[in-house]
């Protein structure tokens, strides 16, 4: 790691009882758009933007679709290194008391999670494949909270004979499952807390009632296990900073509780839901109950996911098919355009993250320089909320479009309407941002496409090559 491009600094834990979860931290000399500066200071968003367009430029220049070969055309993702790395030191700075433990199952791309493991994370693992893909980095078993409540048997003894030690629980048969197999464990109580306000409601499945609590501690004393903390989640995407100040208070009560009954617990574990939009007023509301409630001795740490990686990749699809739609009535025309992923593949998030991705035209063999990507935002892409017609601020009318996927399912639909004043047409390219977050991790092969895609990786940050290599 160059020294003259980051400093290293280390997160320094309680050293008598956290010895072995010490994590190294880089922090960039400059710190990018959460410094301000003179007019030569660096900015990495607007790097970002020329990087990530010079990438897809270069990759669809390569594609000639009358002569490649079969799937050369195929969508592909451009992952921004950088975006994660910034995303990561933005998380330092509002939320240092906090150690995060990335969500695995959120996109577990390989050099993701290589960068993750060189920046210090933690990792929040669900199965034993997410165990097996985080240890073979070579990252430390105590880096690891297995955070599924409800576990397979044989998954289990896995992660006892690998060393992982940390993982949650919410209920009675889950001790005895423990006791059996992995009596050394530390358990981290999931308690049930108000996610009325995320994307992802997770407490339908998951988490013990406040109610419930105090016998399941009582069960874990007469076991003889070691409960070691308390976990909540206040679902994926949240955006209510109070879920998190009546989650920590109930948490703050359960700690009590186990100290009654002899417990010594020493973490606590403020689960995910943390989005790029609203960090900032999350992160306060979230620091601030901490401090309130519990003091420094206690290990507090995290599990974001779509935090890190929603921003970081950008996907580029291929328009494989056209069909004109004609109302004679009102003299319109419109088009369904089909490309060669949808929601069976990375576009999956609508179904599963109720998201709405955003087309941009990329390309179009109708544009002079045939190429579309802009650093700033293009003023003709998005959901249009124009009727059928309305012409956009040159005097242009804005053409209407549905978007479709390659399957033959009905349902196959990217968005129903979308407006623009390009012609788009077989062959030409759309784009889509934010794409980083439950979109490849949860594609499939339905109708026989497929669920690999080539990912084209750059960075916007200098520090991240003294990090790792890509």
């Amino acid at each position: 790691m160059a020294n003259s491009a980051i400093n290293t600094l280390i997160q320094k834990e309680d050293e008598q009882q956290y010895s072995s979860l010490k994590t190294s931290y880089s922090t960039p000399e400059t710190f990018s758009d959460y410094e301000s500066g003179g007019e030569d200071s660096y900015n990495g968003t607007k790097t970002a933007k020329e990087m990530i367009g010079a990438a897809l430029q270069k990759h669809i220049q390569g594609v000639n679709p009358h002569e490649c070969e079969d799937g050369a055309e195929d969508a592909f993702f451009v992952a921004d290194l950088g975006e994660v790395y910034r995303q990561h030191m933005r998380w330092k700075k509002h939320l240092g008391r906090v150690t995060p433990h990335y969500a695995v199952k959120c996109n577990p791309d390989p050099t993701v999670l290589r960068l993750l493991s060189a920046l210090g994370t933690g990792f929040d693992c669900a199965s034993k494949t997410e165990i097996e893909q985080v240890l073979s980095l070579g990252v430390d078993p105590a880096r690891v909270i297995y955070a599924q409540p409800c576990k397979t048997k044989s998954y289990l003894r896995y992660t006892a004979k690998q060393g992982v030690k940390q993982m949650t629980f919410d209920n009675t048969d889950e001790l005895y499952k423990i006791k059996e197999i992995a009596p050394n464990a530390e358990l981290y109580l999931r308690i049930l807390t108000d996610d009325s306000a995320s994307l992802c409601r997770l407490s339908q499945k998951f988490g013990a009632s406040m109610d419930h609590t105090q016998e399941l501690l009582t069960i874990a004393k007469k076991l003889d296990l070691n409960i070691a903390g308390v976990a909540f989640h206040v679902g994926s995407g949240a955006s209510d900073p109070s879920a998190f100040i009546k989650a920590v208070q109930d948490a703050r009560a359960v700690f009590d509780q186990a100290a009654a009954l002899g417990f010594s617990l020493h973490t606590l574990d403020v689960g995910g839901g943390f989005s790029s939009g609203t960090f900032e007023e999350m992160a306060a509301v979230l620091a601030r109950t901490l401090d309130d409630y519990f003091p420094p001795e206690i290990r507090i740490i995290a599990e974001p996911g779509r935090y890190y990686t929603s921003s970081a990749f950008t996907i580029a699809c291929n328009v494989i098919a056209r069909r004109t739609v004609e109302d004679k009535d009102l003299g319109i025309t419109s088009y369904m355009l089909y490309l060669n992923d949808g929601v069976y593949g990375n576009f999956s998030s609508i179904m599963f993250d109720h998201q709405h991705p955003v087309p941009q035209v990329l390309s179009t063999v109708r544009r002079p320089d045939g190429f579309n990507y802009s650093t700033e935002s293009l003023t003709d892409s998005g959901y249009a909320s124009a009727e059928e017609g309305v012409a956009d601020t040159e005097g242009k009318r804005l053409i209407d479009y549905s978007i479709w996927g390659p399957t033959c399912d009905g349902i196959d639909c990217i968005a129903e309407k979308w407006t623009s004043r390009e012609t788009v047409d077989v062959g030409d390219w759309l784009y889509f941002e934010d794409m980083g977050a439950y979109t490849k991790c949860s594609a499939t092969r339905f109708n026989g496409f497929t669920d690999k895609h080539e990912t084209i990786y750059v960075s916007s940050e200098p520090a991240v090559s003294d990090l790792i290599k890509f």
